[in-house]
C-alpha cells in the first residue's frame, strides 16, 4: 500500500541538481575484482576490528578477518578466497589511517558463509546482524546490531530510500532489482526491533522506485513519498517528515520512539538472515562527466579506487573525485583508499562540473542564506565567528553540535565561506574544552 495522500517534507533545505541521469538506468552489474585486494578493518564508527587471521593463512570468501572489539564495532569478513599477504596501514577514504589486510585473490572465489535462520526472534537476529557485520550502508556506517538494540522502546522503523545526494542511484537500483529481498529485510528487523509498523521514504523523483516498492508493501510496511528536497535523507529530517515527531537536541532517534535504517542495510539484512551471508560486498555507483563508463556496480570489499578508476575509464578532464556524494562526501588527493561497507559511491567531476564550488572564497556580506537553508535551523555565519574567536562557549550556545555537516550552508554561501569545515572545527572545540 502506497502512503500518496500527502507528500511530506521538512523545513528549510536546498535544491541541488540532481545529475542522476548520468547512471540511474544503468542495472547493477558485478564488479571485476582485482587480483589484489586490501580490505581495511575500520569499515565503521567505532573501534576498529582485530585481526582474525595471519600472514599466508588461506581465506574463502565469507572467512571473518577482523573481529569486533567491541560493542560499537563491527566483523570484517574476506571478500574474495585466496591467500593473506600482509597487513598494512594506508589512508582511508575520510583521510585516517587505518590497518588493512591484503589478500592475493585466486580467482575462486571459494565460500564459506554463514548458517541462515530458521527461527527469527528479535535477539537471534540482533545476533546474526552482529555476526555479519553490518553497518549502516547509506555512509554513516554505525553498527546497525548497535541501532536495533535502543536503549529505549520504539514504535517505529524507517527505511531511508531518499537517496538525495546528487549523482547517487545505487539505492535506486536495488529498489528496482531487489525488491522483494528489502521487504524481507525489513520484516526481519521489525522482529528485531520488537515494532509492528514500518515506512519506506522515497523522494518523489524517483516514480519507479515508488511503483516497485508499493507492489510489495502492506498496511505494516507502507511505502512514503517524499518531496524531492535536500537533505531529505538526514535522519532528524526524515523522522519529522514522515511522523512530525522532532528529535530533541542530544537525543537519538530512539528517544522519540523511531530507528532509521538505509534500504542498502534492509538488503544486506535480508542476506545475512535467510542466505548467512555476511556483510563483504556492496552496490556502488561510479559516475561524473570525468568518466566514460559510469554505471551501478556490486564492488566487493578491498577494491581500491585506482582500481575503479582504471575500468571505468578516468578521463584527462576530470577535476575532482569525491567518494560520496558531492554534498556531505569526502574529495580525494588520490587513488589509494579502498572500498568498504560505506561506499557508495566514487564521483569523477569535471571542471565544469565542480566550477560554481571552486570559486574563490571572499568575506561574509551578512546575506543570511545559510541560515535561511539550514534544516537545523542554525546561524553558522555566527558560528563561523565563535570559531575564528575560538569562543567554544558561544558555539556551544549557538547549537553548533546539532549540525549535520549537511553542507546546505556552505551550498548557498555567495561568499563561499568554508562554513562545513567551521562547523566540524565548531564541534571539535567544543568537545576540547569541555563546555
Amino acid at each position: 500500500m502506497e502512503k500518496n495522500a500527502l507528500k511530506l517534507t521538512f523545513k528549510r533545505g536546498v535544491h541541488p541538481a540532481g545529475n542522476k541521469n548520468i547512471a540511474k538506468d544503468i542495472p547493477l552489474s558485478e564488479f571485476p575484482t582485482p587480483s589484489v585486494v586490501s580490505i581495511p578493518l575500520s569499515q565503521h564508527i567505532g573501534a576498529p576490528a582485530a585481526p582474525a587471521v595471519q600472514v599466508g593463512d588461506h581465506v574463502s570468501v565469507g572467512t571473518l578477518i577482523g573481529r569486533s572489539s567491541g560493542f560499537v564495532s563491527a566483523n570484517v569478513y574476506s571478500s574474495v578466497s585466496g591467500t593473506v599477504k600482509e597487513f598494512i596501514t594506508k589512508r582511508t577514504a575520510i583521510g585516517t589511517k587505518a590497518n588493512h589486510v591484503v589478500i592475493e585473490n585466486d580467482g575462486l572465489y571459494q565460500e564459506s558463509f554463514l548458517t541462515p535462520l530458521t527461527d527469527l526472534t528479535a535477539e537471534s537476529v540482533k545476533a546474526r546482524v552482529a555476526e555479519a557485520g553490518i553497518v549502516g550502508m547509506g555512509g554513516a556506517t554505525f553498527p546497525t546490531h548497535v541501532k536495533l538494540s535502543p536503549r529505549t522502546p520504539v514504535d517505529v522503523l524507517i527505511i531511508n530510500a531518499a537517496e538525495c545526494e546528487p549523482y547517487i542511484t545505487c539505492d535506486y537500483r536495488l529498489c528496482l532489482e531487489k525488491t522483494k529481498e528489502i521487504f524481507e529485510g525489513i520484516k526481519a528487523m521489525m522482529v528485531a526491533l520488537g515494532v509492528k509498523e514500518a515506512y519506506i521514504g522515497v523522494e518523489d523523483n524517483k516514480p519507479e522506485a515508488i511503483r516497485a516498492l508499493s507492489v510489495f508493501a502492506t498496511q505494516d510496511i507502507r511505502v512514503v513519498p517524499l518531496i524531492t528536497k535536500y537533505p531529505q535523507g538526514a535522519e532528524k529530517q526524515l523522522i519529522y517528515s514522515i511522523t512530525q515527531r522532532v528529535v530533541p537536541e542530544g537525543a537519538l532517534p530512539a528517544d522519540v520512539g523511531a530507528v532509521v535504517d538505509n534500504v542498502h542495510t534492509a538488503y544486506a539484512i535480508y542476506e545475512a538472515v535467510f542466505l548467512g551471508k555476511p556483510s563483504f560486498m556492496r552496490a556502488m555507483t561510479v559516475s561524473g562527466k570525468g568518466c566514460a563508463k559510469p554505471g551501478n556496480f556490486w564492488v566487493r570489499n578491498g577494491v581500491t579506487y585506482q582500481d575503479v578508476a582504471s575500468y571505468c575509464e578516468l578521463l584527462p578532464e576530470t577535476e575532482k573525485v569525491i567518494s560520496g556524494g558531492p554534498m556531505m562526501g569526502f574529495a580525494q588527493s588520490d587513488l589509494l583508499p579502498s572500498t568498504g561497507k560505506g561506499t557508495s559511491s566514487l564521483l569523477f567531476l569535471t571542471k565544469e562540473e565542480v566550477a560554481e564550488g571552486d570559486k574563490p572564497i571572499s568575506a561574509c556580506i551578512n546575506c543570511a542564506s545559510c541560515a535561511s537553508h539550514c534544516p537545523m535551523r542554525l546561524m553558522p555565519m555566527f558560528i563561523e565567528r565563535a570559531v575564528d574567536a575560538e569562543d567554544a562557549a558561544a558555539a556551544k550556545k549557538l547549537h553548533a553540535m546539532s549540525c549535520l555537516e549537511c553542507g546546505c550552508c556552505a551550498y548557498v554561501c555567495p561568499a563561499r565561506r568554508p562554513l562545513v569545515t567551521s562547523m566540524r572545527r565548531a564541534k571539535k572545540m567544543i568537545k576540547e574544552k569541555g563546555v
